[in-house]
């Protein structure tokens, strides 16, 4: 399998799972400025939605979209345990812990990278999203992760998305269950690989 990734993308999550699980995985990086792959390949030939996470099986076909790649990185080595059994309560609420993510997180960061926002438009997002960390370091006051006291997949994905606060300078200081969390996670040896190969840490 390769990943299409790129260094400031949701990327890592799938990247930080399949490690996890053991898989081998090739690493292919997306230059945003050209859309070509380090390959030299045309990205959008490969993924016309034209971002990354993008998965290449074995058999050719791709597969896109981090909620989905996650789950199906571990459902690859079910023993690890870095997803519960399809079907189950327990597995249900993984997925609603990966809607959550995706939608009030991931897409809460959207107006961030654009710098043609107002300093109005930017002070707004963060605070929104300061709502999520407040939610999550009450959380984080019960469970050591994000469904309970068990590393899964959708811790992959929002230690990913948090990472992006070390991009928009967003102290994570007034929650400081969320601040130990990212410190936590940052220190797993799967974590710490896939940071590293993708240039965050030396």
């Amino acid at each position: 399998m390769k990943l299409h990734y790129a260094p400031d993308a949701c990327s890592l999550a799938s990247h930080i799972v399949a490690r996890e699980a053991g898989l081998p995985l090739a690493l292919d990086r997306l230059d945003w400025a050209t859309m070509k792959t380090e390959a030299g390949e045309d990205f959008l030939t490969i993924n016309p939605k034209g971002y990354v996470p993008t998965l290449l099986l074995d058999d050719g076909s791709v597969l896109t979209e981090t909620g989905v790649l996650i789950q199906y990185l571990a459902d690859l080595k079910p023993d690890v345990g870095l997803i519960p059994k399809a079907g189950t309560m327990e597995r249900y609420r993984v997925m609603e812990a990966i809607n959550f993510v995706s939608t009030e997180l991931h897409k809460g960061f959207g107006p961030l990278w654009n710098k043609a926002n107002t300093p109005g438009v930017m002070e707004a997002t963060k605070k929104q999203l300061g709502k999520r960390f407040a939610y999550l370091d009450q959380l984080f006051g019960a469970q050591s992760f994000v469904t309970g006291n068990t590393f899964t997949v959708v811790d992959a994905y929002l230690f990913a998305i948090l990472n992006w606060t070390n991009f928009h300078a967003i102290d994570l200081s007034p929650w400081p269950r969320v601040a130990d969390y990212m410190s936590r996670l940052a220190s797993r040896p799967a974590v710490l690989a896939a940071m590293k190969a993708e240039g965050f840490v030396k």
